[in-house]
């Protein structure tokens, strides 16, 4: 009789013991915190080619999801990483300045002050100058946009993504056409 009753207490004991780690576990998993954003990035060119001794317009659009942000490229607070794109391209190629998008101003959860960010989708525009002279068939351009992406909470680790871009050149005279005009409005 009395190994019935021990052997009662050991599977009470088991079911407390089974119920309060199934009762951790469920907080463990709706305490983690979000994951990373899955933040899109794509470079394109204002025109199908690009024509020796002329100006085409370029740029790179950051697609943020809902309920995340990305610092502005002048955040107002100094431990926030900015945005910034570099463009490299091959040599004799002239690479314009960065061209931002105005920021938004929100407040969050994890900062008293008012913070400058970019929400939905950002374009980064610049120009690409194509010497007279190139010889080459097309141009290979290396994009690096580092950023820092948050949610209401938290912000993550900074990140950067490489973005090859690709356009054909044609002589001076060789005509071009205008594309992605949603990017280039």
């Amino acid at each position: 009789m009395r190994y019935d009753r021990n052997l009662t207490e050991i599977m009470k004991l088991k079911q407390i013991l089974f119920t309060t780690f199934l009762l951790f576990a469920c907080v463990a998993v709706t305490a983690a915190p979000m994951p990373d954003p899955n933040i899109g990035v794509k470079g394109y060119f204002a025109t199908d080619k690009a024509q020796r001794g002329r100006t085409v317009q370029a740029a790179v659009v950051v697609d943020i999801p809902s309920g995340y942000h990305i610092n502005s490229s002048r955040p107002l607070e100094s431990y926030l990483i900015a945005t910034s794109l570099k463009v490299d391209g091959p040599g004799g190629v002239r690479i314009g300045p960065s061209l931002y998008p105005r920021a938004a101003l929100r407040k969050f959860k994890f900062s008293k002050k008012q913070l400058s960010v970019y929400e939905g989708r950002a374009v980064l525009r610049f120009s690409v100058t194509v010497p007279a002279n190139y010889s080459g068939g097309s141009i290979e351009l290396k994009a690096h946009l580092r950023l820092q992406s948050c949610n209401d909470e938290v912000c993550f680790p900074p990140k950067t993504y490489n973005e090859d871009m690709r356009i054909d050149v044609v002589g001076a005279n060789d005509r071009v056409q205008r594309v992605n005009g949603w990017v280039f409005r």
